[in-house]
C-alpha cells in the first residue's frame, strides 16, 4: 500500500504573494499552445519546454517521437513535460547522479517553477519517489493542483514571479543553477582536499599573514643562500712517511 503524501507547510515565497505584475523583459515569456499561430512558434515553445527540463538538449538528447506527436495534437504540452521527465537524458544526468532529495529538489524547481519551501517538502516528496518510483512521483507532480493552476495542459512551466518591482536584481533560472558544483556535490567530491589542494592548504588570512619585521619575512631569503664552503685539499695517504712522523725519543 503506497504510503500518502505527506503534509507540509508552505513557505512565504515570491510565487505564493499577489502582487500587481507590469509586462517587462525581466518578466518571463509564457509558451503555450493556446496561441501558436505557425510553425516556427511550435519551435519556440519545444526549445523552452527543453530549457526548462534540460537546460540544453544536443540532437542525441532530443525526442523526435514526441515533438512529433506534439506537433499533430496528439499530446497537451503536458504530456510532453512528462515525457521529458521519464526520458533516458532526465534519468541519467539528474536520477542516477542525486539522492532522492536533490532530485525531487531538482523536479520541483523545474515543474512547479518554485524553490522547495522547506526539508520537510523534501522528505515527503522522496517517500514518493521510493514508493512509486520516478515515474508515480512525475505523474504525481503534474496531477497535482498547483500544476494545473499553474500552467494547465498547454502551457511550458517556468519560473514563476522570478523578477519583482523594486528589486535591481532577480533570482537565478532554476534551469541554469550549476548542479554539479554546489555543496551537495563538492561534499560529495571531498572539497576542498580534492579540488585546489595545493592552493587552498597554502592560503592564509590577511590576519594571519605576517607583518613588517617578521622573521618569517626573512626566512625565503636564508633559504635562498646556498654559502659554498671551501674544501680541504685531499692528501694521498701513499705519499705519507709515518716513521718520520713518529716522534723518536732517545733515551739517556
Amino acid at each position: 500500500m503506497p504510503i500518502p503524501l505527506l503534509s507540509y507547510a508552505p513557505s512565504s515565497q515570491n510565487q505564493r504573494v499577489a502582487g500587481f505584475v507590469v509586462p517587462g523583459d525581466d518578466q518571463p515569456k509564457v509558451f503555450s499552445t493556446d496561441n501558436i499561430l505557425s510553425p516556427s512558434d511550435f519551435d519556440a515553445l519545444i526549445e523552452a519546454a527543453y530549457r526548462q527540463i534540460f537546460f540544453h538538449a544536443f540532437k542525441a538528447d532530443r525526442e523526435p517521437c514526441l515533438e512529433s506527436q506534439l506537433r499533430n495534437g496528439q499530446i497537451t504540452v503536458r504530456d510532453f513535460i512528462r515525457g521529458l521527465l521519464l526520458s533516458d537524458t532526465f534519468t541519467r544526468s539528474f536520477y542516477n547522479l542525486n539522492s532522492n532529495y536533490r532530485f525531487v529538489e531538482q523536479c520541483v524547481q523545474r515543474v512547479l517553477g518554485r524553490d522547495v519551501y522547506s526539508q520537510q517538502e523534501k522528505i515527503a516528496w522522496s517517500i514518493v519517489v521510493a514508493t512509486k518510483g520516478v515515474e508515480g512521483f512525475i505523474q504525481q507532480l503534474l496531477d497535482s493542483d498547483e500544476y494545473l493552476e499553474a500552467f494547465g495542459y498547454s502551457t511550458v512551466p517556468f519560473q514563476r514571479r522570478r523578477s519583482l518591482p523594486g528589486r535591481a536584481q532577480g533570482e537565478r533560472p532554476f534551469n541554469i543553477l550549476s548542479p554539479r558544483y554546489n555543496e551537495y556535490y563538492r561534499s560529495k567530491l571531498g572539497f576542498p582536499q580534492l579540488i585546489w589542494q595545493d592552493q587552498v592548504r597554502s592560503y592564509r588570512s590577511p590576519d594571519r599573514q605576517p607583518k613588517a619585521g617578521d622573521p618569517a619575512l626573512y626566512l625565503r631569503l636564508a633559504r635562498s643562500i646556498a654559502p659554498n664552503p671551501a674544501t680541504p685539499p685531499r692528501v694521498s695517504t701513499a705519499a705519507m712517511n709515518y716513521l718520520s712522523l713518529v716522534p723518536n725519543r732517545n733515551a739517556g
